[in-house]
């Protein structure tokens, strides 16, 4: 039978591939469009779909603020075939006569309910470029604001949008990039650089980052509970309770020893950009998406930043030792830090393929592709937990005292 998730799976990861970065060239499209199609068929015959007679339509357009709507009919048979569809829409890029590179950005329409949070957010990342880190900052509109809101009828009635022109920032992401230890020890360093600097803002809404019972924030992973009746049955469930069970007894009783800080809350493989330095290595050029952003503590964001570096890298393990050295190159570990890092990871990992699993029960038509997202997290987490807290320690923190040592020689 055909499955529409693991199809639409299919042609998200070649667009994206593809796309992602690329600026609108009318003479270029026609063939783009013509390789993208066969690339996407190839890729799901070899999905298992290779006795299906498929048809793959492209349409790229230039974003003009125009609507678009494209039907199809056809004549099949209810009982086995069916189709898939995806669409991929890059933010406005904007060239100016005069130079300099910018996006527009359209936030949602649920985001843009709470504009004095997106304010935050955007004086927080003018914030950080001011202190030398390559966040974007919003370039004012005419009335001297920082955003406007906008109300736009994109087919689904009138309705209220915020819009922002940012500055543009280079480069691919870095889960596109070879993870060595040296751009490792860099986003280590990176974040630690960003969480002290975010520590010295001032804001008359800083009360506005507490989120308490934010479901993402590391700060309240025994609301996990609530959901872990989605991994009845799985192996995987028993090793979350536990993971939750070690949260409560270790980390919560240090919690007084943790230094607070403001946490980006989302330093992932995807929201770091890199760019080539010139040698065989990459050197960090952006930090992006700053939704998540909440008061937290630093041992958090490191906690956070080992972990998605983990899904990109063929050996997870040897992830957290360059890191640490790069994060403690800003600023120390202290002993309780230390002692619950290794929980705080898994304890991400637990918060990721969770609620991961509880969207498949409010979506279950996309149960496939939801899983295959989150696969990479499945197999990593009980290895660790397998290999237990004193050995994975180990394995970290010997690498990152040899790392340090390595770095002091240059």
């Amino acid at each position: 039978r055909f499955k529409p998730a693991i199809v639409k799976e299919c042609i998200r990861e070649i667009v994206r591939e593809r796309l992602s970065g690329m600026r609108y060239d009318p003479e270029e499209v026609p063939e783009l469009s013509r390789s993208l199609a066969d690339c996407i068929k190839d890729k799901v015959k070899n999905a298992g779909f290779d006795r299906y007679k498929l048809v793959v339509q492209v349409v790229i357009g230039e974003q003009r603020g125009q609507g678009v709507k494209v039907s199809s009919r056809c004549l099949w048979d209810a009982d086995t075939d069916n189709y898939a569809e995806d669409v991929f829409m890059n933010n406005f890029y904007v060239a100016a006569v005069e130079g300099g590179e910018y996006i527009l950005k359209i936030m949602n329409s649920e985001d843009s309910k709470n504009p004095t949070l997106i304010e935050l957010q955007t004086y927080a990342m003018a914030f950080l470029h001011q202190n030398g880190l390559p966040a974007q900052r919003a370039i004012p509109n005419t009335a001297g604001q920082p955003f406007s809101m906008e109300e736009i009828d994109c087919g689904y009635g009138c309705q209220t949008y915020l819009v922002r022109l940012l500055t543009y920032l280079p480069g691919i992401t870095i889960s596109k990039a070879p993870l060595k230890p040296q751009l490792l020890y860099e986003t280590g360093k990176m974040a630690a650089r960003m969480d002290t600097i975010l520590q010295k803002m001032e804001h008359p809404n800083l009360s506005m980052l507490q989120r308490e019972n934010f479901i993402w924030s590391l700060s309240y992973v025994p609301l996990l509970e609530r959901y872990v009746n989605v991994l009845d049955g799985d192996p995987l469930q028993k090793v979350v309770k536990s993971v939750i069970h070690q949260y409560k007894t270790s980390v919560l009783p240090q919690r007084s020893s943790f230094r607070k800080c403001i946490n980006h809350g989302d330093f992932n493989d995807l929201n770091v950009l890199v760019q080539p330095d010139g040698s065989d290595n990459y050197r960090i050029s952006g930090i992006l998406d700053f939704g998540d952003m909440n008061s937290g503590y630093y041992i958090h964001e490191l906690s956070i930043n080992i972990m998605y570096m983990m899904m990109e890298h063929p050996k997870p393990i040897e992830v957290g030792g360059p890191i640490i050295a790069g994060w403690e190159s800003v600023l120390p570990l202290n002993e309780a830090e230390k002692d619950c890092l290794y929980v705080l990871v898994l304890s991400r990992f637990c918060q990721s393929l969770v609620l991961a699993r509880y969207s498949v029960t409010l979506h279950p038509e996309n149960a496939e592709y939801l899983m295959i997202s989150s696969k990479k997290g499945v197999h990593i987490l009980p290895q660790l937990w397998e290999l237990g807290k004193e050995q994975v320690e180990k394995v970290w923190f010997q690498s990152a005292a040899q790392f340090r040592d390595t770095q002091q020689m240059k």
